[in-house]
């Protein structure tokens, strides 16, 4: 999964509930634009949000020109 903030439709209504944000606080605090996660690794923040542990990814793409 690789989750490019640039192209996110709620990039700046949700950031600040977006796991993504989340998880890059202070680690790369000037490169948030793009992350790239496993299969494993999308579970698992889905299971760690599902519990309440991190906010959920706030992800949605825009659809796709034809």
């Amino acid at each position: 999964m690789l989750i490019d903030c640039d192209s996110c439709e709620m990039r700046g209504k949700s950031c600040g509930d977006c796991v993504v944000s989340f998880l890059t606080i202070e680690v790369r605090p000037t490169d948030r634009s793009t992350v790239e996660l496993d299969e494993e690794q999308a579970h698992a923040l889905d299971a760690l949000s599902a519990g309440g542990l991190v906010p959920p990814l706030r992800l949605v793409q825009p659809p796709r020109a034809s």
